[in-house]
């Protein structure tokens, strides 16, 4: 039998799979906060999908491109990435970031056509948000304020959006059920940048974790999660049945072990993809209980 290449789909692997629960999980949350309303449109749910996925794996080939244009991955010890390893020419990355952001633009222009114009103000935003953390003159992404941004776009924004484009209003329950949503995807860059921090500080990325220190970063990491769960109480007030998401702490308990005791490089590399796992499922049942 003809041996396998270590790298297999190394495109799907550059889209980085693992932090895709952070697009889907907004979209969910988002729908079912619409539901609590009554006034689910899967046709602009499903848009919202589109542009939410398209966005993020706009964003994973852009800082793909641009670490590794500037060189900055060259010591990486995480999944693979298509320009620092050679597998893919710089201008290929850069195209198909550019045709992901096209595809949400496309889907995102069909929703302001229904839902208002002054969307497109918002997509611009993202689309600019997603280039600009590592590409730029200036990315902020290497100036620590990627978690803002995280919280904002990954959380508020892609949360809040897909419900509005639903319900037409932004009321109370929406921007609560954002709260959770948005803690969970910083977890995810939390601890990507906590494996990160040493080949980061070497290349000049000042990232969070790399200001922050290891220790730090570790104890930031547990209180996103921790602040995941503790935020779904007010929404239990008048959703009770929201309660159900409170089950996915059994997910977050193995990750944050790993975090505790000291795990660091590539044995964080699971890591992420269990927080990733521990926010599809928060999602999921945030999204059935605020629709039951």
């Amino acid at each position: 039998m003809a041996q396998q290449s270590p790298v297999r789909h190394p495109w799907v692997l550059g889209a980085r799979p693992r932090t895709l629960p952070a697009s889907v999980v907004p979209v969910l949350v988002g729908t079912g906060a619409a539901a609590a309303y009554g006034a689910v449109v899967w046709w602009r749910a499903a848009l919202a999908g589109v542009v939410a996925l398209a966005l993020q794996v706009g964003v994973n080939y852009a800082n793909d491109y641009s670490d590794g244009a500037r060189g900055t991955d060259a010591d990486r010890v995480g999944p693979l990435r298509l320009v620092a390893s050679g597998v893919a020419r710089p201008e290929a990355v850069k195209r198909a970031a550019i045709v992901a952001f096209a595809i949400a633009g496309g889907a995102g222009l069909a929703l302001a056509a229904v839902a208002g114009w002054w969307l497109v103000g918002v997509g611009s935003a993202c689309v600019a948000a997603a280039w600009l953390y590592t590409g730029g003159p200036r990315p902020y992404g290497y100036a620590g304020l990627g978690e803002v941004s995280v919280f904002c776009f990954f959380g508020l924004v892609a949360t809040d959006g897909t419900a509005y484009v639903q319900t037409g209003a932004l009321t109370v329950l929406e921007v609560l059920a954002a709260l959770p949503v948005g803690m969970l995807a910083v977890s995810l860059l939390v601890v990507n940048n906590l494996r990160d921090i040493p080949g980061d500080a070497a290349a000049g990325k000042r990232t969070l974790a790399v200001r922050l220190g290891p220790g730090a970063t570790r104890r930031s990491y547990e209180l996103c999660l921790a602040a995941a769960i503790v935020l779904i109480i007010p929404i239990v007030v008048s959703r009770p049945w929201a309660a159900l998401a409170i089950g996915a702490v059994v997910l977050v308990v193995p990750p944050l072990r790993a975090v505790a005791g000291g795990a660091e490089g590539p044995a964080l590399v699971p890591v992420l993809g269990a927080t990733g796992r521990a926010q599809l499922a928060l999602g999921v049942l945030l999204a059935i209980g605020l629709a039951l």
